[in-house]
């Protein structure tokens, strides 16, 4: 190879790299802001990988979750899971509300969704299950009645602990404000394996708790399959899932930053 030649190669290796993006101090984009490259959808009631009535789509750069062509909702419960599953990192993302919930979906949807960690992999669901086993930051805004904070954890099929105590309820309630439901909220979850899990919202933490486990006698979803097949009770890891659950809602700038084992 002569010396010119070399030359130009490496030059465009350098350019390519210089135009390639680049992850900013150690963020990972999840989302490309194109199409749902990465992530897969999976419907109660639907196959793995349909994405019922287009329910998950892109449009100006941001990931909906839209009912626009729902004839009814049909307890269509739904979510876009991350190809990869992952133990120890920082999630970040936006979100905000769209619209008015699907009319026969429950009325608890109004105004609520989420981004579930540590999920079970859609494969290992069945077709008729509207949630998968993991924890839930659960996203919600203002109806008009009263605080309703934003960055709870929900449980389906799991338990934690807190201040060393084993909390068996559903929800446990964050110290975050309430939004309006058309603000964008940033939102940032710490997950470090499984010992400790950090919400926080604007840059606030807002609920901090500890060794998420499985509950095989879950009234909402049962953990039960998964432990026969041989899943440890602790949970260190999993799938991120955002939710669809008869409720618009959007979400942008996802992004995750890995971090070293302890």
């Amino acid at each position: 190879m002569t010396k010119p030649l070399l030359r130009v190669i490496c030059l465009c290796w350098m350019m390519f790299h210089a135009l390639a993006p680049a992850a900013e101090d150690g963020w990972i984009p999840l989302f490309n802001g194109r199409d749902l490259s990465g992530w897969t959808p999976k419907f109660a009631g639907h196959p793995l990988g349909e994405n019922a009535f287009h329910t998950f789509r892109v449009e100006d750069g941001i990931l909906k979750a839209s009912y626009a062509e729902y004839p009814e909702f049909g307890g269509r419960f739904g979510h876009l899971f991350t190809n990869l599953s992952y133990s120890r990192y920082i999630l970040r993302m936006e979100y905000r509300f769209e619209g008015r919930m699907m009319k026969d979906a429950p009325g608890y949807v109004n105004l609520n969704s989420g981004v579930m960690i540590h999920a079970q992999p859609p494969q290992s669901m069945e077709m008729a299950q509207g949630f998968p086993v993991s924890m839930e930051f659960q996203f919600l805004a203002d109806e008009g009645k009263g605080p309703r904070s934003t960055g709870n954890v929900c449980t389906p099929g799991t338990h934690l602990e807190m201040d060393g105590n084993l909390i068996t309820r559903h929800i446990v309630e964050s110290s975050a404000p309430t939004f309006p439901a058309d603000e964008w909220v940033a939102i940032e979850v710490e997950v470090r394996g499984g010992d400790e899990i950090i919400h926080r919202v604007n840059g606030r933490e807002v609920l901090r708790y500890t060794k998420p486990r499985l509950d095989p006698e879950c009234p909402i979803v049962s953990a039960a399959p998964l432990v026969k097949a041989g899943a440890p009770l602790r949970l260190s890891g999993g799938h991120i899932a955002l939710q669809a659950e008869g409720q618009g809602v959007w979400f942008r700038k996802i992004e995750l930053k890995p971090l070293p084992e302890p």
